[in-house]
């Protein structure tokens, strides 16, 4: 069944006893349901929260920080994903709070959209150190495992901040305080690594889970499929985006990943160290890792681990403890225009999604979720 009403209609008929609060996972999903007003045309016992799938809202500021570093030297092309070049660190004052401030400020910063643009630039400008700075997800480092696989140029470097999406939704379900009763996974995720990568949620938790596709047939399908798992007492995973996602995921792309990265623990910003949940490049890779390059060694001054700018509460709106408006700067000091938190950001940041689907002002922390009328 692919007709979205049909699908409104048999979550309309499920015998639903109390509120039902579903986690989405992953930015691009709340971004689908926010622009097809979905929570409007939901029962009003089902919450949907954003969940922590913006890899630019937990890039850790230490990273920012030594990409900043690393495009102010004279020698350095310093290219990123677009999101990146405005997203702050709490840097003092007179220096540079983000990559877009250091370009105004002279260093050679420029935008990309894919990691071949990266292997270009470098080949195009063969008397600079050019600097890939690389946050993201699995969907983002695969291509990135590609083009590493495809051979790197001698002057082409790697600043990477890459992690796993999966770890967080554990540490959410480990921490003893369980801030929703169902999950839909990301079904670009699973297209790359399986879905076998979210079993662990109704095997060990009992929480009902479906990984889901972009579309409002693959989303409202996955909504069904938890929200009658949660009616019949019954938890399991299912596929809800079938077309393209299939055990084990992505065989090519796996082995790629494993070839040129290994799994350590790393910090998420908002959250802290999570054990086992990043990548780093392999030590066969080391002539091309910016930290060995560049000798960028850990600064513990500038390790803020979990910590946003002052009076941001990102960090509680990617745990998904609060919705975007309840933030206490949401849509007065922190706009689009003038973000303060890298939720307001990010096109996948769940702040910067409502902002632009219609919700402009705050509400206080301890109101109800409101009742939604709009496209948020």
């Amino acid at each position: 069944m692919t007709d979205p009403a049909a699908w409104l209609e048999r979550i309309r008929a499920l015998p639903l006893a109390g509120r039902v609060r579903v986690m989405n996972v992953c930015g691009g999903h709340e971004r689908s349901i926010s622009r097809a007003g979905l929570r409007a045309l939901l029962p009003p016992q089902v919450e949907l929260i954003p969940g922590p799938g913006c890899p630019v809202c937990v890039c850790p500021e230490e990273d920012i920080y030594d990409a900043i570093a690393l495009a102010q030297r004279d020698e350095v092309t310093l290219v990123a994903f677009g999101d990146m070049l405005r997203v702050p660190c709490n840097a003092p004052k007179a220096q540079p709070r983000s990559l877009e401030q250091a370009r105004a400020a002279g260093g050679d910063v420029r935008p990309i959209a894919s990691p071949a643009e990266a292997v270009r630039i470098a080949r195009d400008n063969p008397a600079r150190q050019v600097v890939f700075f690389m946050a993201g997800f699995e969907t983002t480092t695969a291509p990135l495992a590609g083009m590493i696989a495809e051979g790197l140029p001698d002057n082409l470097s790697i600043l990477l901040s890459a992690r796993l999406t999966w770890p967080a939704v554990a540490m959410l379900l480990a921490s003893g305080e369980v801030g929703f009763d169902a999950l839909v996974a990301p079904g670009h995720v699973a297209t790359v690594m399986g879905p076998e990568e979210w079993d662990f949620v109704p095997a060990a938790h009992n929480i009902p889970a479906a990984v889901a596709g972009f579309g409002a047939d693959s989303l409202l399908a996955s909504l069904y499929s938890v929200l009658r798992q949660h009616v019949e007492d019954r938890a399991f995973l299912d596929n809800c985006y079938p077309v393209l996602v299939r055990p084990g995921g992505n065989p090519t792309a796996r082995r790629l990943m494993d070839e040129c990265f290994e799994v350590v623990d790393a910090n998420w910003r908002g959250i802290g160290v999570l054990p086992a949940s990043g990548f780093a490049l392999r030590p066969h890779l080391a002539a091309h890792d910016a930290r060995l390059r560049f000798d960028l060694a850990a600064d513990p001054h500038r390790k803020r681990a979990g910590e946003m700018p002052p009076g941001c509460d990102c960090a509680r709106v990617v745990l998904g403890r609060i919705y975007p408006d309840q933030c206490r700067l949401f849509g007065a000091a922190c706009t689009p225009s003038s973000p303060v938190g890298p939720c307001m950001v990010s096109d996948e940041g769940a702040c910067r999604i409502w902002w632009s689907t219609g919700k402009r002002e705050c509400r206080p922390e301890d109101a109800p979720p409101a009742p939604v009328t709009g496209d948020a």
